[in-house]
């Protein structure tokens, strides 16, 4: 894989499956969904007077630098990232990449 991206999704509890096909209608090969907790500024929720940290899951999809802006629209589309709250979504570049025999290109054995 040329140039290989990870975007990194942090969403609601129950939105890492939409976040996933949203990444693949989008060219990903697939992603990881990590799980999590936190709270933020807008999130600040309390049952019986106690704080609560919400759940949220992690998405991790590795890209080629081509798709990275393409799945990263996608993604703030489908997990409705525009609205305060819904989570956040960030890429960072990756050096190398290993474990996904099908996408990245070696040399033929010798």
């Amino acid at each position: 894989m040329e140039n290989p991206h990870v975007i990194v999704s942090i969403v609601r509890k129950g939105w890492g499956d939409t976040v996933l096909e949203a990444t693949m209608q989008a060219g990903a090969h697939g992603g990881t969904v990590l799980f999590g907790r936190g709270i933020g500024r807008n999130e600040q929720q309390r049952v019986f007077g106690i704080k609560i940290e919400p759940e949220k899951e992690i998405v991790l999809t590795v890209v080629p630098a081509a798709l990275k802006d393409a799945v990263l629209r996608e993604i703030v589309r489908a997990a409705e990232l525009t609205v305060p709250g819904n989570g956040l979504a960030f890429v960072v570049p990756v050096e190398t990449v290993a474990g996904i025999v099908h996408l990245v290109e070696e040399p033929p054995p010798a």
